[in-house]
C-alpha cells in the first residue's frame, strides 16, 4: 500500500478548484435535471443537500470542542431555485474561509475512528465536494474524471475512514483480500475483509501468516477507483479479475 500524504492545503486546492465546477454544473442543468448516481435525486436535491451541509460543517468544526454536536433539524422548507444557488455559492466560499483558518489540529468532532481534529473535515469536504461535482457535471451530461492524486487520497479516505467507521452499503457477510491498483498514481491497495470486519494492509510490513493472496483484483484510474467504490460506478466498469462481490463489499455508503 503507498501512502499519499495529503495536507491542508492540498485540499483546499482541491476545494477551490472543485467548489467553482459544481457550481456552474449545477447552474447551467436547472433543478429538475436527474442525477444519474442517484436515480430519485435532481440537482435541486443535491444543491439543497450540500447548501445544509456545509452550514452543518462551519457551525461544527469551529466550536472548538470534540463532543458530539447536536443532530440539525430538517428546514420546513425551500427557497426559490435563484436564492438556492447564492445559498449554494455562499456556503461553498464560507467553507473555503472557514476551513482555511483552522488549524488542522484545532479540536473538532468527526464521526470516525480517528483523531478529533480539524484535518477531518479539511480532507472530507474535499472529497465530498469532488464526488459531487462529478455527479453535477454527469447531471450536465460532461461529467471530468477527479484529480489523480485527490482520487487516490478518496479511496484510502474509503478504506481508512468510512468502512472502519461501519459505513458500508455493500454486503458484510464476505470474507477474501482485494487487491486495488490505481493505473495512473502508482498506488495499490490490500484489504482484508473479515466478514463486518475490515484491515487494511500495509505491503510495506512483513505480513503475518495468514493467506494473503487476493481473491478479487481491481484495477483503474484512481477516480474510477474512487467512484466505484463511492457508488457512482459499477464494477464491471473496472478490470476486474476475481470474485466481484468482494469489490461490491468495499462500497461506501
Amino acid at each position: 500500500m503507498n501512502r499519499l500524504h495529503a495536507t491542508k492545503d492540498f485540499w483546499l486546492a482541491a476545494l477551490r478548484a472543485d467548489g467553482p465546477a459544481l457550481w456552474d454544473a449545477v447552474a447551467e442543468t436547472g433543478p429538475e435535471a436527474a442525477v444519474p448516481a442517484g436515480p430519485d435525486r435532481t440537482v435541486a436535491d443535491l444543491a439543497h443537500h450540500l447548501t445544509d451541509l456545509l452550514r452543518w460543517v462551519r457551525a461544527t468544526v469551529a466550536r472548538g470542542v470534540t463532543d458530539r454536536p447536536p443532530v440539525p433539524e430538517e428546514p420546513q422548507s425551500r427557497p426559490e431555485w435563484s436564492e438556492s444557488l447564492d445559498q449554494l455559492r455562499r456556503e461553498l466560499t464560507g467553507t473555503i474561509e472557514t476551513l482555511e483558518a483552522l488549524d488542522p489540529d484545532f479540536p473538532a468532532w468527526n464521526w470516525a475512528p480517528q483523531p478529533k481534529r480539524a484535518v477531518f473535515w479539511h480532507r472530507r469536504v474535499a472529497h465530498e465536494i469532488s464526488v459531487h461535482r462529478w455527479d453535477a457535471e454527469s447531471a450536465a451530461g460532461r461529467a471530468t474524471p477527479i484529480e489523480t492524486k485527490l482520487a487516490a487520497d478518496g479511496v484510502g479516505e474509503v478504506l481508512d475512514t468510512w468502512l472502519p467507521a461501519g459505513r458500508r452499503s455493500g454486503p458484510t457477510d464476505l470474507h477474501g483480500v482485494v487487491h486495488l491498483v490505481a493505473t495512473d498514481a502508482a498506488h495499490e491497495w490490500f484489504v482484508r475483509l473479515r466478514g463486518a470486519g475490515i484491515a487494511l494492509l500495509d505491503t510495506g510490513t512483513i505480513l503475518d501468516s495468514d493467506d494473503h493472496h487476493a481473491r478479487a483484483k481491481a484495477t483503474g484510474t484512481a477516480s474510477d477507483l474512487q467512484l466505484a467504490l463511492m457508488g457512482r460506478k459499477r464494477p464491471d466498469q473496472l478490470a476486474l479479475t476475481g470474485d466481484p462481490r468482494l469489490i461490491q463489499a468495499l462500497r461506501a455508503g
